[in-house]
């Protein structure tokens, strides 16, 4: 759900905007990169997975012995889903189902994991909602344009694409964010830097759209304002160094535990400053703001709540 706000609210538009996005096949979710769910532009959806996919199979492929299912059953999966799904996209539950009357075993996570082996040989994909919920769809038929990158070309597209919407921003945060090797992250940066500006932070130098720095004379009150983020936002999970937006000492609060779940976030003046919540139902429903040292900064609670109740 949270991947819906994010993209409302970069793009201007509304959740129900975004939906009609997967709906209409604008918009696609997989596993293209590092193990973990991504909304991607659907004609790129091919070429991201067969760039950043192989050292997560390789982890799959250790973890598929412990489930207990061999490539027979990874075989019978995939056979028996795209029949499945040919012209009729399904939600997970029923993909499950299908696999489970065939005496494929599904749980203990046996199901989830072979749905993301399938995305990741991008036979399949996250696309459509049905009754609110997000189905599985043909890659071959919800793809209308696939895009196809091979090589360095693709590694170039990627670190063009990643520093011009990340940016500044470093090599380190580019591999951290793909999951691939320093070594091909480099090669793409070298191949864009003619397109990119430097600048240096500390020692470290940072790359960014050149139009950026053109444009943060205009930007810069904006960027301060109070803003109230989705949980796994860019904004904090795009890069390896995040203490730019995250005090060290308090992502423990946006990440409880280091599980991997990461909460709802007010910003204020470009640094995270509490995690947020809506509690209640229909016209109970109210914001409930965390601060990471209460109390927060004079009008920031306030502001808090006027975006919370223009949320798209």
């Amino acid at each position: 759900p949270g991947a819906l706000l994010s993209v409302a609210l970069r793009c201007g538009g509304t959740r129900d905007d975004v939906r009609a996005a997967f709906d209409a096949g604008d918009l696609a979710r997989t596993w293209p990169m590092r193990g973990t769910l991504h909304t991607v532009v659907a004609d790129d959806l091919p070429w991201l997975v067969d760039l950043m996919t192989a050292r997560p199979r390789a982890a799959a492929a250790r973890r598929r012995v412990q489930l207990g299912l061999s490539e027979d059953d990874v075989e019978r999966a995939t056979d028996l889903a795209v029949a499945a799904l040919a012209g009729h996209p399904r939600t997970r539950a029923e993909i499950l189902g299908v696999w489970a009357a065939e005496g494929l075993p599904t749980e203990a996570g046996r199901g989830y994991h072979l749905l993301a082996e399938l995305s990741q040989r991008g036979l399949v994909c996250l696309g459509p909602y049905r009754d609110g919920e997000q189905a599985f769809a043909l890659v071959a038929e919800h793809v209308r344009a696939p895009r196809r990158l091979e090589g360095d070309e693709a590694l170039a597209e990627l670190a063009l694409r990643f520093l011009r919407g990340h940016g500044p921003a470093t090599v380190a945060d580019l591999a951290r964010w793909t999951g691939l090797p320093l070594g091909e992250v480099r090669r793409g940066v070298a191949a864009v830097r003619g397109e990119l500006a430097a600048v240096e932070v500390d020692g470290v130098e940072h790359l960014l759209d050149p139009a950026t720095l053109d444009r943060l004379p205009d930007l810069r009150d904006a960027a301060r304002e109070v803003l109230l983020l989705p949980g796994f936002d860019e904004l904090i999970l795009g890069y390896a160094d995040r203490s730019a937006t995250l005090a060290p000492e308090h992502a423990g609060l946006v990440v409880p535990g280091g599980n991997g779940v990461f909460r709802p976030i007010v910003v204020a003046g470009g640094r995270a400053v509490a995690t947020w919540r809506s509690a209640g139902t229909g016209r109970k429903r109210r914001l409930e703001v965390a601060p990471f040292a209460p109390p927060l900064p004079d009008g920031v609670e306030e502001a808090a709540r006027e975006r919370w109740a223009a949320l798209p």
